[in-house]
């Protein structure tokens, strides 16, 4: 049974300190011309897609999130309203170690249906990458700590999600910029039903 203790364990110093030094760091080797081409990518006219699972599925589904807020239509995959893909719909699959089955799975199916295809991933020789016309090569550390990721002291794939996060919200920056949206405009597309 767990109790209550006071938390004293300072392996890592600041916790803010340490998290913020791995994404800096880790952050430096993103190619920013990566985050250009995403940007145009996900612009194109037409539907964008964006799947995950697990906590890349969260960072996929924030991403389609605030690419609806910057006027592109855009669907999670897997819920329950999202309709059939058709070619030139963009998919986008993000997934740390780039080799989740069912992430996988989807780039496939993507790719039959003739759609343009995306990996996030920290892995840019993984299978998924491999099937994309682009890849963001993401390199955050990921729950198998496989050779060539960042050193991190935090658990499972925190830091990838992190700079995922980051690298996605650049990517909608970059659109935000394109587009000339501001705060006012995209709080015009934010759900007013809450």
């Amino acid at each position: 049974m767990m109790t209550d203790t006071a938390v004293t364990d300072t392996t890592h110093g600041d916790p803010v300190d340490t998290i913020m030094g791995e994404i800096t760091a880790a952050l430096a080797g993103l190619d920013r011309s990566a985050i250009r081409a995403m940007a145009e990518l996900t612009m194109r006219d037409g539907r964008v897609f964006v799947t995950g699972e697990g906590r890349s599925g969260f960072m996929a589904r924030a991403f389609a999130m605030r690419l609806m807020h910057l006027g592109t239509q855009a669907y999670f995959v897997g819920d329950t309203c999202t309709p059939a893909v058709a070619p030139g719909d963009v998919v986008v699959a993000v997934s740390g170690s780039g080799t989740t089955a069912a992430t996988v799975r989807t780039m496939k199916a993507a790719r039959a249906n003739r759609c343009e295809t995306a990996a996030v991933t920290s892995d840019p020789s993984s299978e998924l990458a491999t099937l994309a016309d682009l890849v963001l090569h993401v390199p955050g550390a990921t729950k198998h700590r496989r050779k060539g990721e960042p050193v991190t002291g935090q658990p499972l794939s925190s830091l990838f999600d992190q700079c995922v996060h980051i690298a996605l919200d650049a990517v909608c920056l970059t659109i935000a910029d394109s587009r000339r949206i501001d705060n006012e405009t995209a709080v015009r597309a934010h759900a007013n039903t809450e």
